[in-house]
């Protein structure tokens, strides 16, 4: 396989895990690490370097939009990436001294639980106010149906402080913006509305990647040759993604997404006890 095709079939894989990060909230890592660690044998700590310049480009892609359309939280985001700054340096320090194979497991059990949190979600009702989301002035509204805003408030934000750092510690950890654990704690956690969880994630993943991603590029585990068709691809995905979750309903993109992400762990779990990776 010569480079320029690499580049490419990397790039279209990337152009898919960019459009279903930025759909769900959950990042594009969870596509973007197995696909580069199975279908195209990269050591996992490269495909982790790449994968983390992506979830900044896809970050920086589709936060914007949603900023602009209204749906992301940024004090709510703001607040809680102390928390997942802190647990991304320590996971990836974690990371440099932790076996392949060992990463392997852990990221397939990660993409499990993903699963999970796809196929389970809570409605959106209104939760009653506390004092601690009202000091903090953490609550909001987001554009419902037929251009009519909905208010929520926040609740429990202790826990949700608590399990950002876990969510940070998964990023440095697996080079995924850890979109996952993000969405349970705002979503499962602090009752935040479906949509505002999964588009403050996505405008929270890109500073969480980041600070993991100067520690993999100080070990000279990002390679621009790779993570170059990575970026631009996902950024592509991400923008797309953005425009279309605005729009539409997205339950049957999230039970496809769902399948191919049981798929992955399954590979991952297996090649990681097996030790092929």
């Amino acid at each position: 396989m010569n480079q320029l095709f690499f580049s490419l079939v990397i790039f279209g894989g990337s152009l898919f895990a960019g459009l279903l990060g930025s759909l769900t909230g959950l990042g594009g890592g969870v596509v973007l690490v197995p696909m580069l660690a199975l279908l195209f044998k990269v050591d996992l700590h490269y495909a982790i370097g790449a994968s983390l310049i992506s979830v900044i480009a896809t970050s920086s892609g589709s936060a914007a939009a949603y900023v602009r359309e209204g749906y992301s939280n940024i004090r709510i985001g703001m607040f809680l990436e102390i928390a997942t700054t802190l647990g991304a340096i320590a996971g990836a320090w974690l990371a440099t001294r932790t076996p392949t194979r060992g990463i392997a497991i852990v990221f397939g059990l990660v993409l499990l639980y993903s699963v999970y949190l796809s196929l389970h979600g809570h409605d959106d009702a209104t939760v009653p106010r506390n004092k601690w989301s009202d000091r903090l002035k953490m609550n909001g509204k987001f554009p419902g149906p037929g251009g009519k805003d909905q208010t929520y408030a926040v609740k429990n934000i202790p826990g949700g402080f608590a399990t950002m750092f876990g969510a940070g510690t998964l990023s440095g950890l697996l080079g995924i913006g850890s979109g996952a654990v993000k969405v349970l704690a705002m979503d499962h956690i602090m009752r935040i509305p479906f949509k505002v969880s999964t588009t403050t994630s996505n405008f929270m993943i890109g500073v969480t990647a980041a600070a993991s991603a100067g520690i993999y590029l100080r070990r000279g585990y990002i390679d621009p040759t790779l993570a170059a068709p990575v970026m631009i691809g996902v950024l592509i995905g991400s923008l797309a993604g953005a425009k279309v979750l605005v729009r539409s309903n997205v339950k049957s993109l999230r039970l496809i997404f769902s399948a191919v992400i049981f798929f992955l762990a399954a590979e991952m779990i297996y090649n990681g006890i097996a030790g092929k990776v």
